[in-house]
């Protein structure tokens, strides 16, 4: 008997799936555990597989198109089966109005908003071609050597695009997504940016809003005008840090980061202050004992908070090379469910970016982000001379039904000693 198939929630946050690719034709028999899409949730493309079995009678979801969680996926039975009955049956309950409760008083109620169906706007005249994305280096002429992710390489070959004549903006000339959407016909290295080629009459591009940021504007408005949100920030003399990372690379060979002593000594001053390792939950405030800190990491559409567990418990190098293996993930679109669910804290550090100073929307179910800053040298006065010094800037957000200042101060006056007086924080773990 046919049956259905259904959009899987594949995160906490998922509300649709986006198709990326189907690995079986209408036709194809299937069977349980075998894959069958590729779906991009909000946070990463998964692979889904069936735990159903039968032959593949309708593909609900074309490529590239959203459906919403529990949203008919497919339909699997037996070779031949008539299934239109079962699809009818389906879309007549979802069409049907849920009826109005007797008697009760009109009140406006937010709704749910349906799903927009996505639309692809028609090309523009070559005359009035949108501008290319801006260049970091022009990428090489041989597709084998081309820096380019795995996700533009399926799009070109999709598209019969030339790598060779598509410019790089992501980090180091490499091809993004977002480079293959803005290609146009006869666009070339050579050719663009050059005065001839100069945009002298008004054109744009509207981009489909993907799933990671459409769940990144939902969840981060929530957070801003639900949490009653404050600041602290306080600058940190990083002279002894520096000294101490550079002798723990040169001992140890390793590249440990001036982010692995930030995780780390957030880590040691959230076990000393447990008010701000807490969440909000309405009725309730949770204090966590376990201390997992959400790390924000820079995607392609947006961002991804992996999470290091018990970072109180691990050594400056099991975090750098924990973090560096979710950066990398996270690129890839690799990451899983269980590697960004459970913060209690979450840092986001735009210092490489040459940021002096900024602050961040707390991530909910967190009580508190820290927004740390790049490390800047200038004047200061130590033993009452002034001398040159290098000092960070971070900023503490925090929901105020929860953290009150004086604990914000407490716990940033603790973080700050413990990165200024590194011995100290090292001394609680193995480097």
């Amino acid at each position: 008997m046919a049956e259905i198939v259904r959009m899987p929630k594949m995160s906490d946050t998922m509300t649709e799936g986006v198709v990326a690719k189907w690995h079986k034709k209408v036709g194809d028999p299937v069977k349980s555990g075998e894959l069958v899409a590729e779906i991009e949730t909000d946070k990463a493309t998964m692979e889904f597989e069936s735990y159903q079995e039968g032959v593949l009678l309708y593909r609900g979801v074309e490529e590239g198109k959203a459906a919403p969680v529990n949203g008919v996926l497919a339909i699997l039975g037996k070779a031949g089966e008539d299934y239109k009955a079962l699809l009818a049956s389906e879309t007549a309950a979802i069409a049907e109005p849920a009826p109005a409760p007797k008697e009760a008083a009109a009140v406006p109620v937010a709704a749910t908003a349906p799903t927009a169906k996505k639309e692809v706007a028609a090309p523009a005249p070559e005359a009035k071609a949108a501008p290319a994305p801006a260049v970091s280096a022009p990428a090489t002429s041989s597709d084998d050597r081309m820096k380019a992710s795995p996700l533009a390489r399926r799009l070109a070959n999709e598209k019969g695009v030339d790598l060779s004549k598509v410019m790089g903006s992501g980090n180091d000339g490499r091809i993004v997504k977002r480079d293959i959407d803005w290609f146009k016909p006869g666009m070339s290295v050579q050719s663009a940016g050059t005065f001839s080629n100069a945009i002298t009459e008004e054109s744009y591009d509207e981009i489909a809003v993907s799933q990671m940021r459409k769940t990144i504007a939902k969840r981060l408005a929530e957070s801003k005008f639900t949490a009653p949100h404050f600041y602290l920030t306080i600058e940190v003399d990083m002279d002894n840090a520096i000294s101490a990372r550079e002798s723990i690379n040169a001992v140890t060979g390793s590249k440990v980061s001036f982010n692995d002593f930030v995780i780390k000594a957030v880590a040691a001053s959230l076990r000393q202050h447990p008010k701000i390792n807490s969440s909000w939950l309405g009725d309730k405030i949770r204090v966590n004992h376990h201390v997992h800190i959400g790390v924000a990491v820079a995607v392609e559409d947006g961002l991804l908070v992996p999470v290091v567990r018990f970072a109180d418990s691990k050594s400056l190098r099991e975090i750098n090379a924990e973090v560096k293996e979710y950066a990398k993930k996270a690129k890839e679109k690799k990451l899983q469910p269980s590697d960004w669910e459970g913060n209690t804290f979450t840092i986001s550090n735009l210092g490489m970016y040459g940021i002096e100073e900024f602050t961040a929307i707390i991530n909910p179910p967190d009580a508190c982000i820290l927004a740390i800053g790049g490390i800047q040298q200038r004047p200061v006065v130590k033993n009452n001379q002034i001398v040159a010094g290098n000092v960070m800037k971070v900023t503490l957000s925090c929901d105020h039904r929860v953290v009150d200042g004086v604990s914000g101060s407490e716990f940033l006056r603790t973080f700050k000693g413990l990165l200024e007086n590194p011995v100290v924080l090292l001394g609680q773990a193995s480097i």
